[in-house]
């Protein structure tokens, strides 16, 4: 009951928000389409191997929930409810038609817009999903919005809470060659997730195996999303966080000197310390024209 419930009352803020929405330059429309929810148990044996898969940093629900001055009740009782964020057609048309003109490629400007604007409705999201659990008499904490999480840059980039972790734990999708969670609705979406102790149903994963839903795990074909990348970050043995992070730093300066005037500002957590940074804008090569752009395409 408390799923449906929460499902109607997603479709009906992503429909209605204007944070769901691109600036008037780029048509004004939506930025993300319907979402999709999956629920994990804060018990789960998964999620202790993310301690091992994405750093001894990472953060178990019940982690989070005495960091967030909680009650404490059995790690059992917990739930981790997981959104995806799918992008919506119009950013996908245009993205995936982007011409590989010359060294520095950029993205759509309607993409970087919209990557930027998302950041903002992600967290809204979250507050808003918080305030209908609070109603309801449940408590709720969200991880981007606390100051336990954390962008660590240790040698390599990782966080303290990985969205798309707890994304594939709760049945949304497994990882492709780039990294990117490959959902129903594609990797060409975004993420976020509440911790809570309201009594909803778990989504069941439908395989253990992170690759599932990967053409080239899967079968050994594609590879796709390696000739997309401008960066040359990604290769059969996967994804290089310090290239694609180095190439999204050049588009990021060129993007803002075209469009920053539209641009949100953004704030980040990193090791510990607030930064202000420019308004980030992303890449997502890899992501657009590809099989699993807007699809699982194993399935």
């Amino acid at each position: 009951m408390i799923n449906r419930d929460l499902k109607h009352f997603l479709d009906e803020w992503f429909a209605s928000s204007e944070l769901n929405l691109l600036h008037k330059n780029y048509g004004g429309g939506r930025i993300f389409s319907d979402p999709i929810i999956g629920v994990v148990k804060g018990d789960d044996s998964i999620i202790q191997e993310f301690k091992k898969v994405v750093g001894e940093e990472h953060l178990t629900p019940y982690d989070l929930w005495l960091f967030e001055g909680k009650r404490e009740i059995p790690a059992s009782d917990l739930s981790v409810v997981s959104i995806v964020f799918p992008y919506g057609d119009t950013i996908r048309n245009k993205s995936k038609n982007v011409s590989e003109l010359s060294r520095i490629i950029l993205p759509a400007e309607i993409y970087s817009v919209g990557r930027n604007y998302a950041n903002a409705f992600k967290q809204e999201t979250c507050r808003q999903v918080i305030r209908f659990l609070n109603e309801r008499r449940y408590s709720a904490v969200a991880a981007m919005l606390s100051e336990s999480f954390n962008i660590l840059t240790k040698g390599r980039f990782y966080s303290s809470w990985s969205e798309r972790h707890y994304a594939f734990a709760a049945g949304l999708g497994s990882f492709g060659l780039s990294e990117a969670l490959i959902t129903e609705a594609g990797c060409n979406v975004r993420f976020a997730s509440i911790v809570t102790d309201a009594p909803l149903k778990t989504t069941p994963r439908k395989s253990d195996d992170p690759y599932a839903n990967c053409l080239y795990y899967a079968k050994g074909i594609c590879r796709k999303c390696q000739e997309r990348c401008p960066a040359n970050a990604i290769d059969e043995n996967g994804h290089n966080k310090n290239k694609c992070y180095a190439y999204g730093q050049k588009i990021s300066r060129k993007m803002n000197l075209k469009i920053g005037e539209i641009l949100k500002p953004h704030r980040r957590h990193i090791n510990g310390v607030w930064r202000d940074q420019k308004p980030p804008v992303g890449c997502a090569f890899c992501q657009f024209n590809v099989p699993c752009m807007d699809k699982n395409p194993v399935k």
